[in-house]
This record gives structure tokens, sequence and C-alpha cells, in this order.
């Protein structure tokens, strides 16, 4: 590990008693950490992510935040009042899609029935927090330029080969290779450079094999969350032989680390996991977990739960929280969350390519109202930015006001003063709350001279269409930071750049935050990004939505995940 450098610090002021000094073997930034922590300059919740982040053991992680005054000593598991009881079969209540290659995943839903077979070097829990997975602890070098996994040892594929570091580097090249076309070329931008074509590609070296249980990864610039980049839904890792020596189509193929094997699968309609051996990483309860596509009805969700079809919902809509809570034998969960919906430009068509009739179009939002009227004030308004309130670099600028004068002026000085048509494409792809809100928001522009045309077609031409219709509203999931997701969508030339946004200042202002590891320093450079983002005017984006799932009461251990991934390894039934 190269760039290590001595605690300036005396390491025996953070040393727990099971515990040796810290000094040799974590990050040089970890006492400047703890000093935030102990000051109430951060909070537990951004004190154990930043710590899990730079390789601290897990246990260690929450002991120390107790120690420092960080608050509850719970372990984020879920501590059962019952002993678990081990076998039974979970029935879920969620769309089966198509699952092919992990890299190119686009949904949450392809993931879950994926997670129980193919892993990830890290696991993000409910709390926000990234712990070890498949890679038992990491390193970070002070300049976060370099940073080395260690992965765990006697792991097996259920085909019987090894799990070594060559499935990692093979699946993270092909991630960094453009033709696989995988949106982790977004994630992980400090790997990735403009080849003489013009397209994005991993730069040389950026994976490098130390042996068969460590790997490095070397970046062009420093990145602060290589661990939680490892947690994101295309991120799964999969045989290094996916693509290579068979088709990278993993429902034909499903080799995986998990203790699960597809039994059944079928499109739109069933997924079927079975527990084919002991799980690597401890006990898992369930014996099978199955998957039902009940369609895009919501009730037909609900009816599902209701007559004990299932024991659990994937997602249950806010509109359906009320009959949810009338049945007697069903547990609510819900979980505070940066998922979203961005009411989006296409920035290279006209006529959103002028930047005052976008500026117009924001100006006439009333931001709460939509929270308020659509979805049930269910979560917190956002601000045009896409960074969440609960995002620990969340930087705060003033208030958005909806202002009809200013919009009327900037309407004229775009050359439409004597108003404009617009039509913006909808799918509901997450509810109905997404018409309702482009309905109301269409009422708020009408004074300013602006009329808004909705287009309500069925969520699958949505997704057909959601990177290419001039207006539309997209729906985004959770990330755990926000320099994350500003990757993934507003970075020049990544693949899920559905904006078609190109700014410079924007990128070298992401760069600039993206290797700011002290969260302070963060937040006060997230204010740039934020910034632009707003004043180019590129997301309408009305609120950040609180998520729930629904579950009977027969399922202990169960939880809302901010991204709605299920983690079921601690679920258990009872009865």
């Amino acid at each position: 590990m190269k760039d290590r450098k001595v605690l300036s610090r005396d390491p025996r002021r953070y040393t727990l008693p099971s515990e040796r000094a810290l000094g040799a073997e974590t990050h040089s930034y970890l006492p400047e950490l703890c000093d935030q922590l102990k000051t109430g300059k951060i909070n537990r919740r951004d004190f154990l992510r930043q710590a899990a982040l730079l390789g601290m053991a897990t246990g260690t992680v929450y002991a120390m935040a107790d120690k420092l005054g960080g608050g509850s000593g719970i372990i984020g598991s879920a501590v059962a009042d019952e002993m678990p009881k081990a076998g039974g079969t979970l029935r879920i209540s969620m769309r089966v899609q198509e699952m092919t290659d992990p890299a190119s995943f686009d949904w949450s839903e392809k993931a879950n029935v994926a997670r129980l077979m193919v892993e990830y070097l890290t696991r993000t829990k409910s709390d926000n927090v990234t712990v070890p997975y498949l890679a038992h602890k990491w390193e970070a070098s002070d300049d976060l330029k370099t940073w080395v996994f260690h992965l765990n040892q006697g792991i097996t594929w259920s085909n019987g080969d090894a799990f070594t570091s060559a499935d990692v580097a093979h699946t993270v090249n092909r991630w960094l290779d453009p033709a696989t076309g995988s949106s982790n070329l977004g994630l992980f931008g400090a790997m990735v450079e403009v080849g003489e074509d013009g397209q994005k590609r991993g730069i040389a070296n950026a994976v490098e094999v130390i042996d068969d249980h460590t790997i490095q990864f070397n970046l062009k610039q420093a990145a602060l969350a290589m661990p939680e980049n490892f947690y994101n839904y295309p991120t799964a890792i999969v045989h290094r032989g996916f693509g290579a020596d068979y088709e990278a189509d993993l429902s034909a193929n499903p080799i995986g680390t998990g203790a699960f094997e597809l039994a059944e699968f079928a499109i739109g309609e069933k997924a079927i996991l079975r527990k084919a051996r002991d799980w690597w990483a401890g006990p898992f309860y369930l014996d099978e977990v199955h998957y039902y596509d009940h369609g895009e009805d919501t009730n037909a969700w609900v009816a599902a739960l209701a007559s004990q079809q299932v024991d659990g919902l994937f997602r249950l809509p806010n509109s359906a929280i009320e009959a949810a809570q009338a049945l007697p034998f069903v547990d609510i969960h819900e979980a505070t969350t940066a998922q979203t919906g961005v009411m989006r430009f296409r920035v290279t068509e006209a006529p959103f390519d002028n930047l005052k009739l976008r500026q117009a179009v924001a100006a006439c939002m009333d931001h709460d109202e939509i929270l308020q009227k659509a979805f049930k004030g269910y979560g917190q308004i956002a601000e045009n930015h896409h960074v969440c309130q609960i995002h620990p670099e969340y930087a705060a600028l003033p208030p958005l006001k909806r202002d009809i004068e200013k919009a009327k002026a900037l309407l004229a000085e775009a050359g439409y003063a004597d108003g404009i048509t617009i039509e913006i494409a909808n799918g509901d792809t997450e509810g109905p709350w997404m018409t309702d809100a482009c309905a109301i928001f269409k009422n708020q522009a009408a004074p300013a001279g602006i009329n808004i045309d909705i287009n309500k077609m069925p969520a699958n031409q949505y997704w057909e269409v959601w990177d290419k219709a001039p207006w539309g509203y997209t729906a985004w999931t959770h990330r755990a930071l926000g320099t994350m997701v500003l990757g993934l969508a507003y970075r020049a030339g990544v693949p899920w750049n559905e904006v078609a946004y190109d700014n410079p200042a924007f990128d070298a202002a992401l760069d600039d935050a993206e290797g700011t590891l002290d969260v302070e320093e963060r937040r006060k450079k997230m204010v740039l990004c934020e910034q632009i983002l707003q004043d180019d005017a590129i997301i309408p984006q009305p609120f950040w939505r609180s998520v729930f799932r629904a579950s009977n009461k027969r399922v202990k251990g169960f939880s809302t995940h901010p991204t709605l991934y299920d983690q079921f390894h601690e679920v258990w039934l009872d009865g």
C-alpha cells in the first residue's frame, strides 16, 4: 500500500479495549473523523459511513461511535426477541423482469432476484452504512487514488470454481468497456477516460490483480466512494467466464457465489429461488424465496397481500397505505430516502436548448404543493439539483420559490412573450402520483403562459424513450451519496445522462467534491455543483419521497432498504 502516513495524533485516544492501536492500519484521516464526531461537527451516521468506507471493521466502527458519544450501540443488524427459525418459503409480490447482464441492470427488481445468486464486494445496509461483503476489508491511499480490496477466502462459485481476484477483475473490466453499455462508466468516473473515438472507457491499469485474493484499483483522480459504489445494483460480481466463455445471460447461466439457485424463471410471471448449499457468510434461514409478478395494477399487489397469497410487497404505493393499515396481520415499513422523480429536459432538443425557457418553466414550480397533493406529504421538497437533505454532502441553498412574474419575464427573453405549449412524457413508472404531479405542475405553470400537455403512456413505452424524449418525468432510485447520483446522471458522456448535459464546469466541480474526504469541506464544494444544476435549470424536481414496504407479521427481520434492495439473510418465518 503506497502513501501510508503515521498518524500525527496519539492513537491511544481512539483505542478500544479489545482493539490494537489504529495508527498503523487505518487511513490517516480517522483521528480527524473521531474529533468531528466527538465535537458534534458530524453526526453518528456520517461517522459510521466514513469510518466504514475507509476500511474499519464493522463492529469496531459501531463500538467506536458509542465510545465517542455517538449514540446507540446497536450494530444495525436486526436483533430478534425470539430465536430465528430455519426453513420456509418467503413469497414476495414484485415485477419479474428480464435478467441477463448484471452490468446493465437498470431496475432494483432485477438485482433483487439476482442478489441471491451473484453478490457484491461491499454491502450498504438499511442505515446507509457500507460494510464488507465479498471483500472482507479495504484500504485507501491518503490521496484516495489507490484502493486495495482484500477478498474473503474459501468462497466458491456454484459450479465449483474458487472465487478469486480474477473474477473481480473480469467484472470491473467489463464495466469499463463501452461495448458492455454499463451505467457503471458514470459511477466509476475516476477510472474512466475519453478515447480517441470519443467514447469513454477504462484508463490503462485501472484494475490490478495483486494476488488471488487482493485486487487494486488505480484511479486518475481522488474518489472517496469506491466501497459505496460497489453496492449499486449493476455492480454484482460475476464469474470470470461470464460473457467470455459463455453467454452473458444470468437467467440462462445462473452461476453465483450465493447460497441460492434459480429453480424457475419466467419474465412477467415468477422467479423461484431455492437454497442449494450453505451460505459462506453465515446462516441464511430461508429455504426458498419466490417472486410473483402481479403486473402494474397496485390494487393487485395489495389484494395478493390481503389474501395471503404473498408474504410481502416489494413496494407499497403511498396510495395503498391506508388499505394495508386496515389488515391486522400486516406490518408497514417506511424508509426516508433519496428516491425521486425529475422532470428533466433534454438540453440538446428544441425548445429546451433555450436556457431562458428552461428557467421560466422551473420558476413556476411550487414544490411543496406538489409534494402535499401528489404524494400526501410523505417526503421532503427537492431543490432542482438532485442532492438530497439526507446525503451527507448536501449543502443548503436559498429556498426556491414559485415566481410567476419572473417566469413571464424569462419566457419573453426566451422569445415566447405570447406563451408556449410544451409536452411532458410520463409513464407512471413508480405509480399514479407521477401523473398527479404533472397535472399539478400544469396548473402552476399556466398563469405564466406556459401550457403543458401531458403525454401519458404505458410504463414500458416510457422506458423506451426515457433518454430520448425532449421532456420527460423520470424516476430515480436512492443512492447513498449525492456525488454518486450526480456522477451517474449528469457527468458528460455517461450512459445514464438522459438530459444530454455537457458542462465542463460542472464536471470539474463534481470531480473536486468526489475527491474530498472531509464531509464539511465536501459540503462547501457541493454548493457549486448544486448551484450550477439549479442555474442551468435542467431538472425541475418536485420532491424526495419516502418509500414503504408491507409484510405479513409472521415475517421477522423484514425492513425497507432505502433503495428497495432485498437483504433477506436475517429474515425468518414464524409459523
